[in-house]
């Protein structure tokens, strides 16, 4: 797990240096940040939907994904998890969840957690999720400047999420052919999208209620798989 542990690190350190320079940053700058933010979040989500040939799983993950989320109601239960980590440790961010959600999603969903984790797990070669921790301090140093401490403690879903995809590295190596990695990816970055027109103030979605949809979307793949 040395590039999970990696990874983690430099979002660590990429975090605490984006509070560093939020704390000298005036609001109203602040806020132009965070719609910047927004923006490149919006154009690293559209890259990532790009990736997928068939837009029919996508949308069926998403749909799948949000019927699912909003029965159990995964945002209320997370939220409320948040919020008493927030409690506890007691930080001076009004955007504490919103940080630690938005870096999670972007940190955490895409080709490169996927296939670097496994990687890594199948054969010690963290190379992938080295050049992702290079990527990951410098996009938390600008998440971390806009929306405070919350983007700090993504890394513990780092170390979380990709410790656990290489640890089941083996069991998981389906998920790097083509067809898996690519539509899965593009279920993320719908995820991202919808994330970056929070940011950007357009519209607030219950994002961790679409969370389901990265299940749905390899499962849909390998239904498709069996039946065509």
């Amino acid at each position: 797990m040395k590039g999970t542990i990696v990874n983690t690190i430099t979002v660590i350190i990429g975090s605490i240096a984006g509070l560093f320079l939020g704390s000298k940053l005036p609001k109203r700058v602040k806020n132009t940040v965070i719609q910047s933010i927004g923006l490149f979040t919006g154009l690293i989500g559209i890259s990532m939907i790009l990736k997928t040939q068939n837009y029919l799983i996508v949308f069926l993950s998403i749909v799948l994904g949000g019927f699912t989320g909003e029965s159990l109601n995964l945002e209320l239960h997370l939220t409320n998890s948040v919020e008493r980590i927030k409690n506890k440790i007691k930080p001076n961010s009004s955007n504490f969840v919103e940080g630690f959600i938005t870096a999670t999603v972007i940190f955490c969903v895409g080709a490169m957690t996927v296939v670097g984790s496994i990687q890594e797990g199948l054969t010690g070669d963290a190379t992938l999720l080295y050049t992702k921790s290079l990527m990951d301090g410098v996009t938390s140093i600008t998440l971390a400047s806009g929306l405070g401490i919350g983007v700090l403690f993504s890394s513990i879903s780092v170390l979380l999420i990709q410790g656990s995809l290489t640890l089941l590295g083996r069991s998981l190596q389906f998920l790097t052919a083509p067809a898996y990695i690519n539509n899965l990816t593009a279920t993320g970055g719908l995820l991202i999208v919808a994330i970056s027109l929070e940011l950007i103030g357009v519209k607030k979605l219950k994002i961790i209620n679409l969370l389901p949809s990265l299940i749905y979307a390899p499962l849909l793949v390998f239904l498709k798989t069996i039946i065509f």
